[in-house]
């Protein structure tokens, strides 16, 4: 794809990072929420096991942490509400349970508006990644499953990829890597605050897409490129976009 003229947004986004040109060659997609409606079944699997453990997590609060990895969501939660500094070993087997209850709630839909866009993004000639904050197998699968057209494995970072998790840049510069990519090459995808923050922080064009109950501004503060409020919105302006 040839370069983009520095117009609006993009333009914006050049001065931000003092970077010369806005090249795209590979979009990485968050997947809870951007490319599966599931964050529903999160927030209920979320609340439901943290209160077997004594732990209070309101749907509030499975919104802002998405995209964090489990583990890491767990052990700050367990330090704020009862002072213990557990083990990773321990939040592992805390968010096992989330697991178990997520996934006996059944299959999250697509997220309306994907397939057609992963197809635009493929006729472009782009590269497609998924950077998610899970590490489960069997959304792994399901992941290779339904974009296995447009998506490979190797372009897939999970929380085992990294060490640390959003809203740090590491899990976009793995995706970046994996993608062989520079930032002013890359466009993320994201419908979370710690996921946009992450996409900000690795450099990358961060496009937020609300999808959820969080306010715009809580996405748009955290230093998005772009803001849209569904993701057949990004779907129909893509080509005019980019």
């Amino acid at each position: 794809m040839s370069p983009i003229g520095p117009i609006g947004p993009i333009k914006h986004y050049l001065t931000k990072h003092g970077f010369e040109q806005f090249e795209p060659k590979a979009v990485l997609f968050d997947m809870d929420g951007v490319l599966y409606d599931s964050m529903p079944h999160h927030a209920i699997a979320w609340q439901q096991s943290m209160a077997t453990f004594g732990i209070h997590m309101t749907e509030a609060d499975a919104y802002a942490t998405e995209g964090a990895r489990g583990i890491d969501t767990i052990r700050q939660m367990v330090l704020r509400q009862k002072g213990e500094e557990i083990t990773l070993e321990r939040a592992q087997e805390m968010y096992d349970e989330k697991t178990r209850l997520f996934h006996l709630m059944g299959e999250a839909r697509l997220m309306p508006g994907i397939q057609e866009l992963m197809e635009l993004i493929d006729r472009q000639g782009l590269r497609i990644g998924v950077v998610t904050g899970s590490g489960q197998r069997p959304l792994i699968n399901r992941l290779l499953t339904d974009f296995g057209r447009y998506l490979d494995e190797a372009h897939i970072v999970t929380a085992y990829d990294v060490k640390r998790g959003k809203p740090n840049p590491d899990p976009y510069l793995m995706g970046m890597e994996k993608a062989g990519t520079q930032p002013w090459q890359t466009i993320v995808v994201e419908n979370a605050p710690l996921g946009v923050s992450a996409g900000v922080a690795a450099k990358a064009f961060t496009i937020a897409v609300n999808t959820g109950p969080l306010p715009d501004e809580v996405l748009t503060d955290r230093g998005a490129d772009m803001l849209f409020r569904k993701m057949t919105d990004l779907r129909d302006d893509w080509n005019r976009l980019f």
